[in-house]
């Protein structure tokens, strides 16, 4: 069963392990991994076959 993303170029995301890196916005995906800039850890490349990112609503969440 294949599987998607429902994540969006722009969008705010946190990774869920990582708090300290703070609200990150995706800057792209492709297939399932996805490069987030987190304003506390950089441009991190993120493999959501292993790792559930959650969306947030906008950077002051």
């Amino acid at each position: 069963m294949a599987q998607f993303l429902d994540f969006t170029l722009g969008e705010f995301v946190k990774h869920p392990e990582k708090p300290e890196w703070g609200i990150g916005q995706v800057q792209s995906i492709t297939g399932m991994r996805v490069v987030v800039n987190f304003p506390e850890a950089g441009k991190i490349m993120i493999n959501c076959e292993h790792v559930t990112l959650i969306a947030v609503g906008d950077r002051t969440d």
